[in-house]
């Protein structure tokens, strides 16, 4: 796979919530990841493993309490007033849930322009004939400008919102779960858009989800979170060669769709550690199979196997 220009830089982000009486729950640690132009860089884990705060710190909504984003030789983290609401220019997010982020009261015209009234990119009088073609651009018809987000499926509310993502041409869009409450005919016609405007555009695409199957479908490179901390980074077309425990359980818990009699589904079994009160050694541990003395003790850091693959493990299958 080649090596794009990367645009940003996530640098040994932490970030810690209180939690009363001197403990702190720890949602990322020491996280580091490059996302490359016009690539998808997908971050994969089960709930709670810290991938949508970190996100959260890349938009700048909860700054990290340790390190750095850098987007195009700026640390975000240390944006304020004016240069913070421009930031919100180049980098867009698509959430999960669309209904919760849209104002039922407003027609679906008027909630894909927002953004560019807010920076005074478009008149009022031209909102219709803008969103029309916005609208166009996720293939649904300029008509749809005129009705409410209640009276749309979940697909449809879904590309309102990536075509309000779209509306301020960002050059990062940030997917959160983006397809996780769609049906699965649904999902896959989401996706297909997501890469026919990855390639028309050339837009670039974080894509937080916690489906190691899907994103295997379309990502360039794929990043493998567990209790805040990274377990593994591989390409997205080489997610079989995977050497993590952890993103080798998640590969043998997925359900194919023609099974093999010699197909055998494992779940991960044992029990997660509270993210207030970690052991010491690999976050991992109590679930790994392959679990030693020294992954009690001392905690795996990132090393690279091969080119483009990292792996956090003391002994790597």
């Amino acid at each position: 796979m080649s090596d794009a220009e990367i645009i940003m830089s996530i640098e040994g982000v932490t970030k810690k919530f209180p939690m009363g009486e001197g403990k702190f729950l720890t949602a990322c640690d020491n996280v580091t990841l490059h996302v490359r132009k016009g690539e998808f860089t997908a971050i994969v884990g089960e709930s709670g493993c810290g991938k949508t705060t970190l996100m959260k710190s890349v938009m700048n909504i909860q700054p990290p309490t340790e390190g750095r984003i850098i987007y195009r030789g700026r640390d975000v983290t240390q944006l304020s007033g004016e240069d913070r609401r421009q930031h919100c220019r180049h980098i867009q997010m698509v959430f999960q849930d669309p209904a919760a982020a849209f104002n039922p009261k407003l027609k679906v015209k008027e909630i894909i322009c927002e953004p560019l009234l807010n920076f005074g990119l478009v008149k009022r009088s031209e909102m219709a004939e803008r969103a029309g073609q916005l609208l166009q651009m996720v293939e649904l018809p300029p008509d749809f400008g005129e009705r409410y987000p209640n009276n749309m499926s979940g697909g449809q509310r879904q590309r309102v919102a990536i075509a309000r993502a779209l509306a301020l041409n960002p050059e990062i869009i940030v997917c959160d779960e983006a397809t996780s409450a769609l049906d699965v005919s649904v999902q896959d016609t989401i996706i297909r858009l997501l890469c026919r405007l990855q390639k028309e555009k050339g837009v670039t695409f974080i894509f937080i989800c916690h489906d190691l199957a899907l994103v295997s479908m379309f990502a360039h490179r794929v990043t493998v979170m567990y209790l805040g901390s990274i377990m593994e980074k591989l390409d997205g077309d080489k997610l079989q060669e995977a050497r993590h425990p952890y993103t080798r359980a998640l590969l043998q818990a997925v359900f194919p769709v023609e099974k093999e009699k010699t197909h055998i589904i494992q779940c991960l079994e044992g029990e997660i550690p509270s993210p207030t009160d970690m052991p010491s050694g690999c976050p991992f541990q109590t679930r790994c199979r392959s679990c030693q003395d020294k992954c009690r003790t001392e905690k795996p850091v990132l090393r690279e196997l091969s080119d483009n693959h990292y792996a956090a493990c003391h002994f790597p299958a």
